[in-house]
């Protein structure tokens, strides 16, 4: 019998019972849409933070009290303001190194009032990462060494407090009653890490120390002038911090090896996803291998009427067989639409991202054609193995 034959008969076979196939389809295809639906939310938050990552500008050493490690508890900070002298030597432009201090605290301007995240900055930070003003300026040395009072908001949080009134000039409390003016306004830049950026208001380092009763900084953060000097800059501040800090330890990581970390993460969560989907595939191949016994013992006098009339072994073996990959593919393509409509819908509804990538679909699809093969195998070579004159006697 022709691979064509076999395929004719088997889609034949299927046609005439449109419910069972349909039934024993289902499995399939919810597991190969399980597959692309999580696969393109795996993809899609890997894609969101490494974009994340790089729009905080390029180059850019985090230095962090503590060895670096996801799921290990913070480590308090021993870091001070001074450390940007310390460092300055090391680095050779202090104004390529920025500290913080954050802390969510209740902004009120008027009746209106929102919580917000509060960054105690040095005037360096918007030289370290790329944070556009819309209007007003930033920070300045002489704020941060005076202790003013003065604000920079997010564009957010600068929209909920005082709407389509522009707010420089203007005051706004911080913390339980501290007054402050507002005297710049940031570009909208988004979310990292799922927090949002433009919901921040900045304010001097020293009079966020003094607000909090804190003499430290949290975060430090120093950009290299090139690629090529990361790696030296890597060490000498781990190294010079953990002179000054005797028993202390310290990590200095890139956007490279933070963008790895992470990467890692969410590779194995998105496989283990993948994996966890996969066992529908595997329930939907043992319905297609438990209809298929099905499908033989209710055709066994035609199987015995084919060989009779010279069908060798073999060519029954391809026609139950085709019929189960058959089954599979078009579950598995049903499956792919479903799933990549799914993805589609989830992420132009919902905040939680999706990334079709294209070998998602073709490795599901790659894998329903291989389910019918492995479970359409002992089906089809019973059918085969059936002999003519016992098979024309079944009832």
């Amino acid at each position: 019998m022709r691979l064509a034959e076999s395929f004719r008969v088997a889609v034949e076979a299927l046609r005439i019972n449109r419910l069972r196939s349909a039934l024993t389809m289902f499995g399939v295809v919810v597991g190969v849409a399980a597959v692309v639906v999580l696969v393109a939310i795996g993809s899609g938050a890997r894609d969101l933070v490494e974009n994340e990552i790089e729009g905080l500008g390029s180059n850019i050493i985090f230095v962090a009290p503590g060895e670096f490690s996801f799921g290990s508890a913070p480590t308090i900070s021993r870091m001070r303001l001074d450390d940007v002298d310390y460092l300055a030597r090391v680095v050779g432009d202090e104004r390529r190194i920025a500290v913080a201090i954050n802390s969510g605290e209740t902004v009120r301007a008027g009746h209106t009032e929102s919580f917000s995240t509060v960054v105690g900055a040095n005037e360096n930070l918007r030289n370290v990462f790329d944070r556009p003003l819309r209007r007003g300026r930033y920070l300045s040395r002489v704020d941060v060494e005076t202790r003013r009072r003065v604000v920079v908001l997010g564009s957010d949080i600068a929209r909920r407090l005082f709407g389509d009134v522009d707010p420089i000039g203007r005051q706004l409390a911080i913390a339980g009653g501290t007054r402050f003016r507002v005297v710049g306004v940031f570009e909208e830049v988004g979310q990292t890490f799922g927090q949002t950026r433009d919901a921040e208001v900045h304010v001097p380092v020293t009079t966020a120390q003094r607000m909090f009763g804190v003499d430290r900084v949290d975060f430090m953060a120093l950009r290299a002038t090139s690629s090529g000097d990361i790696p030296r800059l890597q060490k000498q501040v781990v190294d010079a911090l953990e002179r000054k800090y005797q028993g202390e330890r310290f990590s200095a990581i890139t956007q490279t090896q933070l963008l790895g970390t992470i990467g890692t993460v969410l590779g194995a969560l998105t496989g283990v996803l993948a994996a966890i989907a996969a066992i529908s595939l595997l329930v939907g191949g043992v319905g297609v291998s438990n209809i298929m016994l099905v499908g033989v013992r209710e055709r066994t006098r035609e199987i015995g009427l084919r060989k009779a009339l010279g069908a060798r072994q073999r060519d029954i073996l391809a026609q139950f067989l085709v019929e189960a990959v058959l089954l599979t593919s078009l579950g598995g393509a049903a499956g792919i639409v479903l799933g990549v409509g799914a993805a589609l819908t989830i992420a132009a509804v919902s905040p939680v991202p999706a990334t079709i990538a294209w070998w998602s679909p073709a490795l599901a699809f790659a894998v329903s054609a291989a389910v019918g093969v492995f479970f359409g195998v002992v089906p089809a070579r019973r059918a085969g193995r059936l002999d003519p004159v016992v098979a024309l006697r079944a009832e």
